[in-house]
């Protein structure tokens, strides 16, 4: 089984959804997603937990947490989250940064647009690597 890190800074929007989004898609015997940030927040932003449950994802019980060498070790993929030189950077795991607004404190019809988005590019990754469900 393949494991894709999605990480940002805060690990409270983008790089939450995305793992939602992939575990949600994908079957768990072909790969499986773990999200986390260089400078985790205190929680995952309202907008965005709001956001996803309109599709039926429940983030309510996920939590921000820090991207560790031993969460990386062993990674097949790390996908940044569009953040810049604030991207965590892990040497010899192959990286792939999508660039996506951050969602934070942005009005619901935005939120909404970024969701769709970071679902999309998911669903071509899943489709790219052959680990649609």
């Amino acid at each position: 089984m393949k494991t894709v890190i999605f990480a940002c800074v805060h690990n409270a929007g983008r790089s939450q959804m995305a793992a939602a989004f992939f575990n949600a898609l994908t079957s768990p015997e072909k790969a499986r997603a773990l999200s986390a940030g260089t400078q985790p927040g205190e929680r995952i932003h309202p907008e965005v937990q709001s956001a996803m449950s309109e599709v039926g994802i429940d983030l309510s019980t996920a939590r921000p947490r820090r991207l560790t060498d031993e969460l990386a070790r062993g990674a097949f993929l790390l996908v940044t989250m569009g953040c810049g030189d604030a991207c965590p950077y892990v040497p010899g795991l192959a990286r792939d940064d999508w660039p996506l607004e951050d969602p934070k404190g942005k009005p619901v019809e935005r939120v909404r647009e970024i969701r769709d988005e970071v679902r999309a590019r998911v669903v071509r990754l899943l489709e790219r690597e052959g680990w649609t469900s």
